[in-house]
């Protein structure tokens, strides 16, 4: 898989050594050449100077033939144009956009541009989108038995009740959307884009994956 990053500060330099490390393709973007410095000299990607946006500059980094990109510069004027010449132009579906103001955050995830902040938060919710089968764990008791993880509902599921998924090997405990936090229950219906979070035995996340591949059995 190649991924394109544009912006090579603490999060974009955490994102591709860790995609580097998984064997993936990187492309680097950042307007100053001193930023590379942070990816250390053993990193195997490759590093472009200029502005994220230029579609030609996109271009040299392969946006052609990647699969994600993520834009996580310090601006959210340039993140937002950089995600949305990447979706519009390039038609890339992996598209995950850094923004500090969290009112921005919502408008642009309702135009479904997923939005992330914060170095070390950010980094690992854009690795989950951009490798989906990576476990997302956000809790775990004890005994690493019992976890609970982050999925996005899939078509499928659209205008189901949200309890629905409780047929399957989980507890679906509570959903995001638009930003917004909401506990699960038979008056919520789910929407395309919403995250879900389950808990559900480590050893049935396989499962889970499968029943919500799936989809809802009438």
């Amino acid at each position: 898989m190649h991924v394109v990053i544009v912006g090579c500060g603490r999060v974009g330099s955490t994102l591709a050594r860790e995609l580097t490390g998984l064997g993936n393709t990187v492309a680097v973007v950042d307007r100053r050449a001193d930023a590379f410095l942070r990816l250390g000299d053993d990193f195997s990607g490759q590093t472009i100077v200029g502005i994220g946006f230029d579609p030609d500059i996109l271009i040299a980094a392969g946006i052609e033939r990647a699969s994600a990109l993520a834009a996580v510069t310090n601006g959210d004027n340039s993140n937002i144009m950089i995600a949305r010449v990447a979706r519009e132009r390039f038609k890339i579906g992996d598209v995950v956009a850094r923004i500090y103001d969290p009112k921005r955050a919502e408008i642009y995830e309702r135009l479904g541009i997923a939005t992330v902040a914060t170095v070390k938060w950010t980094a690992e919710r854009i690795m989950r989108r951009i490798v989906p089968n990576r476990l997302a764990v956000e809790w775990a008791d004890p005994t690493a038995e019992l976890v609970l993880i982050e999925r996005i509902v899939g078509d499928a599921w659209v205008g189901e009740r949200a309890t629905r998924l409780d047929e399957g090997p989980a507890k679906v405990v509570g959903l995001r959307r638009y930003g917004k936090a909401l506990i699960a229950g038979d008056d919520v219906l789910l929407q395309q884009a919403d995250v879900v979070y389950v808990a559900v035995l480590h050893s049935e996340v396989s499962s889970l994956d499968e029943f919500l591949a799936k989809g809802p059995v009438a």
